[in-house]
């Protein structure tokens, strides 16, 4: 496969993956989860953005909009960070709001997925200029909101944001003061509005799996399941001099491809000059996300200036197997959680 050259607009979201305190590896779960981090990263990158140029061109207009996005009373549940800002960033996989004839949908979403998981949990914490993110592996078995113990995003499933919010401060120690879900419309939703996102192949490229097909190489103009079948590419497949090369690095690969697809959203973005474009983006995602009721319409287009011009440092929630009385194959915390924890209580 032939590399893909630096793009000096790309948003680089360094990671710091801790070693798995068992096997002296970093942990399938824990790799999982920082590319899951990354995906949800970049797309709140684009929505916030997308709000603070709204605000930008129009406040009044960007404010009505804002004030159809879905709030979620919880204020009584967050009891915020000491110092700083912390975010409670959840990105699910529910389908609601996408067009089950959508495109390539039975390969892009799977033929028996039901309701709404959790796909990612993250804390973002915003202290000053410094921004840092913390990823929440899924499997974490923990006491959910003081009951009984059971894997973190079961919390979510079983008692929404609310409980979540709760098992996140009583057992990991870390405050939260508002809360940002997005799901997969939003990013289709998003995608769509901006009437697609031109990406320029070097080769004609493929990936079975995720639905990806382009059959000649050149810049292509990727709409909404075209581009989340791009930006989800396991399996990257370019036929080059009539030979299929499928990219070896496989997760590194779709990273840096998701780089460069959102570094083109961003780009686009930011030579927009049509409110009209710009509003119709923010409706466009509006619907597809859920924030907490104290929110408002300044502190989020204040959040995307911020992540527009950050570097932001990531790390993981150190964590090692453990099996369950009844067999679960879960994680735990370590005896190193408390200095990473540490950064993100304020």
């Amino acid at each position: 496969m032939s590399d893909l050259p630096p793009d000096p607009r790309s948003i680089d979201v360094p990671t710091l993956v801790p070693v798995d305190a068992l096997s002296g590896e970093p942990s399938s779960d824990q790799t999982a989860e920082s590319r899951q981090r990354r995906w949800w990263m970049w797309v709140l990158v684009a929505i916030m953005s997308v709000l603070a140029l709204s605000v930008g061109a129009s406040a009044v207009v960007a404010a009505k909009v804002w004030g159809d996005v879905e709030r979620v009373d919880l204020g009584a549940s967050m009891r915020g960070a000491r110092t700083g800002t912390n975010y409670l960033i959840v990105g699910t996989d529910s389908r609601a709001g996408v067009d089950p004839g959508v495109h390539n949908a039975d390969v892009l979403f799977g033929t028996d997925v039901v309701g709404e998981r959790t796909d990612t949990i993250a804390v973002l914490r915003v202290n000053g200029g410094a921004v840092s993110l913390l990823a929440i592996p899924r499997d974490l078995y923990v006491p959910i909101a003081g009951g009984a113990p059971s894997r973190i995003n079961a919390a979510f499933a079983i008692g929404g944001p609310a409980d979540l919010i709760d098992t996140v401060q009583r057992e990991l120690g870390i405050g939260i003061d508002h809360y940002l879900e997005v799901d997969l419309a939003g990013f289709l939703g998003l995608v769509d509005a901006l009437s697609g996102v031109t990406i320029d192949f070097s080769h004609s490229a493929y990936d079975d799996r995720s639905g990806l097909v382009v059959e000649v190489a050149g810049p292509h103009r990727l709409t909404g399941s075209d581009a989340l079948a791009y930006v989800r590419s396991r399996r990257y497949t370019e036929v080059v001099d009539g030979v299929a090369v499928t990219d070896p690095t496989s997760d590194p690969g779709r990273v840096q491809r998701q780089q460069r697809f959102f570094a083109a959203v961003m780009t686009q973005l930011g030579t927009t000059k049509n409110p009209i474009t710009l509003f119709d983006t923010l409706r466009a995602v509006a619907a597809n996300v859920a924030v907490d009721d104290g929110m408002g319409v300044v502190d989020a287009a204040s959040l995307g200036l911020t992540l527009r011009g950050a570097d932001p440092v990531t790390a993981t929630v150190p964590t090692a197997r453990h099996f369950t009385a009844t067999g679960g194959d879960v994680l735990i915390l370590t005896a190193q959680s408390d200095a990473i924890l540490a950064e993100f209580r304020g």
